[in-house]
């Protein structure tokens, strides 16, 4: 065999190297397309499907965390625990609450805004898994009273813990419920409702179902309530 031939056959075989890997690439791709179409399918469907039934602030469901008089005027907040504006309506309200609570329910929605408040989400899941121990609102307090402590830390699951000793609770039920689906989905179906509804900044606070100015002290907070009752006994 001359120089030229060897040459010829070099090509030839490199060339059919070229054409194998070529067919082996596209195999491949097609049965990545197999395996992977099915699976986004069903993770969509899973989405659609498990995303639940969310309520506007005009209706108080099941899932909701309500205090006060379930025959009083409504007062819906979509809050994010990490929000500062959020601390000030939760110690308004608080103030006010001995004042109004015969006249109001208090209806508690998450509304964790992550983009600017990472550890909101985190803090949702923690008060969340202390109402399933029947505590919420004692958590959700702590949260709040706690909250400009807590924000400054680089990491907050072993001050949230602390939190659910001082009440009390079960440390490592509370880590298994925080990976319960259905705990993770009603604070998205908490934030999908309020956006529904309108909320676009935290907090925001429906009285009987509208969207109504939060106030910055007690003494305004008692008066939409008392506005509000003249307004339904009208």
């Amino acid at each position: 065999m001359n120089k030229r031939e060897q040459q010829r056959l070099i090509r030839e075989q490199k060339q059919q190297q070229a054409e194998q890997q070529a067919k082996l690439r596209k195999n491949i791709s097609r049965l990545t397309m197999i395996v992977v179409i099915p699976l986004v399918l069903i993770s969509i469907v899973y989405g659609l499907m498990g995303r639940g039934e969310v309520y506007p602030p005009d209706q108080v469901s099941e899932l909701d965390h309500v205090k006060g008089s379930p025959d009083g005027v409504t007062l819906v907040v979509y809050a994010d625990f990490q929000c500062p504006a959020c601390a000030t309506e939760h110690r308004v309200m608080s103030q006010a609450w001995p004042r109004i609570a015969p006249n109001a329910q208090l209806v508690f929605r998450h509304y964790p805004l992550t983009s600017t408040h990472r550890f909101a989400w985190t803090a949702a899941l923690y008060a969340e898994a202390a109402g399933r121990q029947g505590k919420f609102w004692e958590m959700h307090d702590q949260l709040f009273l706690n909250q400009a402590y807590w924000s400054a830390l680089s990491e907050v699951e072993d001050e949230f813990d602390g939190y659910l000793e001082q009440l009390d609770l079960d440390v490592a039920q509370a880590h298994l419920d925080m990976d319960d689906e259905t705990l993770l989905q009603k604070v998205r179906n908490d934030q999908r409702g309020g956006t529904s509804a309108g909320v676009r900044s935290t907090p925001a606070l429906f009285v009987n179902g509208r969207l109504t100015p939060v106030p910055q002290n007690p003494i305004d907070m008692i008066s939409v309530v008392n506005r509000a009752r003249e307004a339904s006994a009208e």
